[in-house]
């Protein structure tokens, strides 16, 4: 008889959640949200400071530089339009900003001392607290960034680990875990999520679930695939739908009850905001608003109407 392993059981246990009905499903989820927040929804934005001309091939990015897309590129931008769009943020209700830049990492010191400027300039505003997100890090440049006012750092796994070199061929899963791992070691918080959609099981969503819970995020963002033209996930449409979206999103609330599940890349693209609506009751407590890297947001006035809709409160701390 073949012996199944603790990760393998947990799988197979929270794969049968999938067979609940989504009512069920979003009640569980909503009463745990509930008790460890309350009725707290945290606000962050991002900002691309630099865009395109990405070495990796991830298969569903339109900045990489093996995919013809019509991504328009930009090398890294001034400090004064970060804190310009910083203070914009703010004033939309974030309380999180985050840089974030293009490529597998950076290594150009003169780039990378001009990303601590940035990070430092955020971390200066009254009530904003300063994120990125820069790729694979080394230790050494976690603690720089710890230095300059970094809080959080967000570096998603995507996938699963046993789906990943289906999306990217160029570094391997193992590199995402040891960013992970370099950030927290500095003392900085993490954000790591995924991507939903991209052809992946029901066991590999659960999977990449547990994955993530092991590194012990604080944040964990859900994208949906907005697949687009030019990159190899362009034709790759319609294998989830909206249930099956809010449901991943109430499982994995299930599975992580005490970190932020945040809305983030794809949501308008997938849901529309009845839909939407229906997440935050599934365990969604933290939005990204505005624009995305390459792609366009909700407006904020229409998050701040679907957050009242759904009787939660800012988090302004």
């Amino acid at each position: 008889m073949k012996t199944i392993n603790k990760k393998e059981q947990a799988i197979q246990e929270y794969y049968k959640l999938y067979e609940l009905p989504l009512k069920t499903l979003q009640q569980q989820a909503n009463d745990l949200t509930t008790k460890n927040f309350k009725n707290k929804i945290e606000l962050c934005s991002i900002i691309s400071a630099k865009t395109g001309q990405c070495s990796e091939d991830c298969s569903y990015c339109a900045q990489s530089v093996h995919h013809k897309t019509d991504c328009k590129t930009h090398q890294l931008i001034d400090v004064e339009t970060v804190v310009n769009a910083a203070n914009d943020s703010k004033i939309n209700g974030a309380s999180r900003f985050c840089v974030v830049t293009s490529g597998k990492g950076i290594d150009n010191n003169h780039e990378f001392d001009k990303v601590l400027k940035m990070v430092k300039k955020v971390a200066d505003i009254d009530g904003l607290h300063s994120c990125c997100s820069l790729g694979i890090v080394s230790y050494e440049q976690a603690v720089k960034l710890k230095e300059a006012g970094v809080e959080r750092f967000n570096h998603n796994v995507n996938t699963a680990k046993s789906f990943y070199k289906n999306i990217c061929t160029t570094h391997d899963y193992e590199e995402r875990i040891q960013t992970a791992i370099n950030i927290k070691s500095a003392g900085i918080e993490l954000c790591c999520g995924c991507i939903i959609g991209m052809g992946e099981t029901r066991q590999q969503r659960i999977e990449m679930a547990l994955e993530i819970k092991e590194l012990e995020p604080v944040s964990v963002p859900i994208n949906i695939l907005h697949p687009i033209p030019g990159t190899p996930m362009e034709k790759v449409k319609n294998t989830i739908d909206t249930e099956e979206i809010l449901k991943t999103i109430a499982i994995f609330r299930i599975i992580m009850p005490d970190v932020l599940i945040r809305y983030a890349g794809g949501r308008t693209h997938n849901l529309n905001t009845a839909e939407q609506l229906e997440g935050l009751k599934c365990g969604v407590n933290a939005l990204l608003v505005g624009n995305y890297l390459t792609t366009t947001g909700n407006l904020p006035d229409n998050d701040h109407k679907l957050i009242s809709e759904a009787k939660l409160e800012i988090l302004k701390d």
